[in-house]
């Protein structure tokens, strides 16, 4: 076939210092032919694109990695697997079989857990909102609860009354660990008093017994000595409320946030230099919690990873379908997956791969997603050489939080694929089609199409 006529474009040459990203043209020359040797083509010839795959031998080395960090330093380690971050079944019970308890935000996230198997003593249920028969399910099979709010407190007040016992609790702190803007929507804050407030409340109520503290400071945190200091705190607390209620506080539950080596956007220099390592968050938690504790007392430590675990283990292929230029010369490619798939490309700046070996010149690209919408932008600006429709671009990482944030909107949702450890491909999520889409609509017979439009 012959290729098509391009116009020639002019467009200005800016030399000078390095661009402030710091990446050579090559940066876009990556190429990946396979997924933990299966390839990229025959991954699309079987499931389709675009593809979400999930690499089991990755998950499995980082959960090993992290738990080994942390319980080789501190007897009491507890992970919890954090729902919200990728709530796909077979890698929830993936993470089980490593041995966390889950990690839930939500009345549909418990009941996801329980119908997965787990029971409910190995459930912790965090998040603002737990209806009272949420709440009333969660304490009838024994999970943790940690509360949020005082309308909340009260609510399981009314549900330890219903099941004539005390129920146990854990409450939701909210400090200042040096990490700004400062999370202050969940929980009580410490600085200010309520904390304490929430506590003398529950000893007041006669019906619950607070047996642990949570304290999540946000997400991606890239300063491990803000985990140190959210730790003392939070022991310091403990120890307060132990000695003036008598509470004995069993656990100390610091939430996620550890980062994934994803490159933020703002952010230049690449994540293995800019991010601690597991090591270091181990070390700065652990060294703070055994320094602030009395000496033999060693209570849980729950931390409810989730995208360190699995976002490093996400892929999602895409195919290019097809190319243009904008009004400014700029070269664009439209691919098959865009925000509706890959939330995260607010935020993050994603490592794009292609299938093949490709020659030319690099040229500053952007790359679209296929929704109608002016805001689906993969990538504002990558350089890429000229690329052929039916490309594939493999884009990485993405297994936290793109999955449980992908919309029903104007595209289907793709299948997911999990590859084992030695190289099985088992389909783990269908791709969807117009039934799931429709499937709980009602349409009134009167408004039944019958033909053409009009009356």
């Amino acid at each position: 076939m012959k290729p098509a006529y391009e116009k020639p474009v002019i467009k200005k040459l800016h030399t000078g210092l390095m661009n402030k990203f710091g990446r050579s043209p090559a940066y876009a020359r990556k190429v990946r032919r396979d997924i933990d040797g299966v390839a990229i083509e025959d991954l699309v010839a079987k499931f389709g694109s675009p593809l979400f795959v999930y690499s089991e031998r990755t998950i499995r080395q980082r959960y090993r990695a992290m738990h080994t960090a942390f319980s080789t330093r501190y007897p009491n380690v507890v992970f919890g697997w954090s729902y919200k971050t990728n709530y796909l079944n077979a890698l929830c019970a993936l993470m089980h079989q490593q041995g966390s308890v889950a990690e839930v935000v939500s009345e549909m996230e418990y009941d996801k857990a329980r119908a997965l198997g787990v029971p409910g003593s190995k459930i912790i249920f965090n998040g603002p909102h737990k209806s009272p028969a949420a709440l009333e399910k969660a304490a009838r099979e024994g999970a943790t609860i940690n509360l949020d709010h005082l309308d909340e407190l009260n609510d399981l007040e009314q549900v330890a009354h219903k099941l004539r016992r005390h129920v146990h609790v854990g409450i939701r702190l909210n400090l200042d660990a040096g990490v700004y803007p400062q999370w202050s929507r969940f929980g009580f804050n410490l600085e200010s008093g309520q904390a304490m407030e929430a506590v003398k409340r529950i000893k007041s109520g006669g019906k619950l017994v607070l047996n642990g503290l949570h304290c999540h400071i946000g997400t991606f945190i890239m300063d491990a000595t803000a985990y140190a200091r959210q730790v003392a705190k939070m022991v310091a607390f403990g120890c307060e409320v132990e000695k003036a209620f008598g509470f004995a506080i069993e656990s100390y539950d610091i939430g996620g946030g550890f980062p994934s080596r994803s490159q933020l956007k703002g952010v230049y220099l690449p994540p293995e230099v800019a991010l601690p390592s597991t090591d270091q968050f181990a070390e700065a938690i652990t060294h703070a919690l055994s320094k602030a504790l009395r000496p033999g007392d060693f209570p849980k430590l729950i931390l409810e990873s989730g995208r360190a675990l699995v976002d490093e283990a996400g892929y999602l292929i895409s195919t290019v379908v097809a190319s243009k230029r904008l009004v400014d010369g700029t070269r664009a490619y439209v691919a098959d997956a865009g925000v509706n798939l890959l939330f995260t490309a607010n935020w993050y700046k994603f490592n794009i791969e292609l299938d093949r070996e490709v020659g030319g010149i690099n040229e500053h690209s952007v790359i679209y997603g296929p929704l109608c919408m002016n805001i689906d932008v993969v990538d504002e600006g990558t350089l890429l050489p000229p690329l052929t429709r039916g490309t594939r671009l493999i884009v990485s990482p993405v297994g936290a939080y793109n999955h449980t944030q992908s919309m029903q909107f104007i595209e289907y949702r793709p299948a997911s694929v999990l590859i084992g450890g030695t190289g099985e491909v088992d389909l783990i999520r269908e791709a969807e089609d117009l039934g799931d889409i429709t499937r709980r609509e009602k349409l009134p017979k009167r408004l039944a199409v019958t033909g053409g439009g009009g009356k």
